[in-house]
């Protein structure tokens, strides 16, 4: 039986050009300083490899009997690349490809590069279980070899939005008739009788949500009750198409259940029910709360709005931040020790209702890493507790430097003003950095993988090449 090969030792030929600039010698001393610690540490490609290796299995079988020829240390080294420089998936393909230092890092040689296509599958295939693992492996390490002692730990949260356009209900129930009639067009070319001779009639509706979106842009105001009846168009509009979804995919199942179709047509109709029945679901939930918004006048809950059919699992943040004040993804912790390491992570997919509620869970976890609770913690002052949580904390962390909201008692205040808490909030002032430049050089600001699963595995994977970039810092 021939298992997946998941490393290959030998050296690949590749010509590497003369040095002739300094920032040249950094850029290629700092890729094999992370394929050294990458080669320390076996148990992070033993983690990718399971994962890695079940999306190999599904490529091959629809090869035709070709076998896929790269190594699961290769994939895992070109997503690491793609990560650490931020560029989209076909530009680290042709980067790699024309890149002689990246060449030898990924351990393709002189061989063809993987179609971005398949990298892309790849990097789907990790799941956000495995990246938190083989994040934990690379924490392990750096306290093994001394470049981390856990001292001191500081915390904050950030937003990293999904990729969606800004919602309105417009917008969402144009959105919803696009999808429909989209996939009622593909029902149509498998089984013409199961959808019937009825036009599908999108432009109509996308010309009622545009003629919403230009009246709300215009200078003069117009109010909620003079864009009722184009309102009420378009929804009924999108409830006829609807309907009609309901008896296409009604039709296609007792044509599934009859056995009318081949093995290769079956399978297509089976999609297209599937995707029916939850864009059918998402629909009717816009409908539900475009009712009760612009015709009943209620104020719709954030967390029961849907604001993306796309990412439904998009979330909405109002943090008050300048320039910025409402958010649409997810709200992120990020735990941070000394050398910029991120010893751990938290992606939520509701914001808590307190950011002091976590503060058990961080000292836990450095706890697990370190065998100890840290001498200082620090965070903003989201973080805190109360003075009497804040004085529990303290009987196992000596220094809590979290400042307090509202007004303060002169011992508060005396506490706030001291030298080693002032230090403190110094050191917390670092992890802003940190999350910039996880923003601007990772390119987290905003996540582009489509699903929930796919949005934690790539904060996930960014932690995990941040973590690298710092330790090449750490050892030079």
């Amino acid at each position: 039986m021939n298992l997946r090969p998941k490393i290959d030792r030998q050296n690949q030929l590749v010509v590497r050009p003369p040095v002739v600039h300094r920032e040249t010698q950094r850029y290629y001393d700092r890729y094999e300083t992370l394929s050294r610690v990458l080669d320390e540490n076996p148990g992070i490609l033993d983690a990718v490899h399971r994962d890695v290796h079940r999306a190999i299995k599904s490529i091959n079988r629809g090869r035709g009997g070709k076998r896929f020829r790269y190594t699961t240390d290769q994939i895992f080294r070109m997503i690491l690349v793609q990560a650490i420089e931020g560029w989209p998936l076909r530009e680290t393909c042709l980067r790699i490809d024309d890149g002689s230092i990246l060449r030898v890092f990924t351990r393709i040689g002189m061989g063809p590069m993987l179609h971005p296509s398949h990298l892309c599958n790849m990097k789907n295939a990790i799941r956000p279980e495995t990246w938190r693992t083989v994040n934990g492996l690379l924490a392990r390490y750096s306290v093994r070899r001394g470049l981390i002692e856990g001292k001191k730990v500081r915390l904050d949260t950030t937003a990293v939005e999904t990729n969606i356009h800004y919602p309105t209900d417009s917008s969402l129930m144009s959105d919803c008739s696009r999808v429909l009639c989209r996939l009622i067009g593909r029902a149509r070319d498998v089984d013409p009788d199961a959808v019937g001779p009825g036009r599908l009639q999108h432009r109509r509706t996308k010309r009622l949500a545009d003629q919403i979106s230009r009246a709300t842009q215009r200078k003069k105001q117009v109010s909620q009750e003079q864009l009722r009846p184009t309102y009420e168009k378009l929804m009924q509009r999108v409830e006829r198409t609807l309907s009609w979804t309901s008896e296409v995919s009604t039709r296609l199942r007792l044509s599934l259940h009859a056995g009318r179709f081949g093995v290769l047509e079956h399978a297509m109709v089976q999609a297209i029910v599937q995707d029916l029945a939850h864009f059918a679901g998402l629909t009717e939930r816009v409908l539900d709360q475009t009712r009760r918004r612009i015709l009943n006048g209620e104020v719709v809950p954030s967390k029961e709005k849907i604001l993306s059919i796309f990412e439904p699992h998009t979330e909405l943040l109002i943090r008050g931040k300048a320039g910025k004040r409402i958010e649409y993804g997810h709200m992120i912790q990020i735990q941070q020790v000394e050398g910029n390491f991120v010893t751990d992570y938290g992606v939520f997919a509701r914001r808590p209702a307190q950011e002091s509620d976590l503060l058990a869970s961080v000292i836990a976890s450095h706890g697990r890493l370190f065998g100890r609770p840290p001498e200082v913690l620090a965070a903003d002052k989201g973080y805190f507790p109360g003075m009497v949580a804040l004085r529990a904390l303290e009987k196992n962390v000596e220094l809590v430097a979290i400042g307090k909201k509202g007004r303060r008692t002169e011992e508060e205040t005396e506490r706030e003003h001291a030298v080693l808490f002032r230090l403190a909030q110094r050191f917390r002032a670092g992890i802003e950095g940190t999350i910039s430049y996880l923003k601007r050089a990772f390119r987290l600001f905003r996540c582009f993988n489509k699903g929930w699963q796919h949005y934690v595995s790539t904060i996930g994977a960014t932690i995990f090449a941040h973590n690298l970039v710092a330790l090449v810092r750490l050892e030079t």
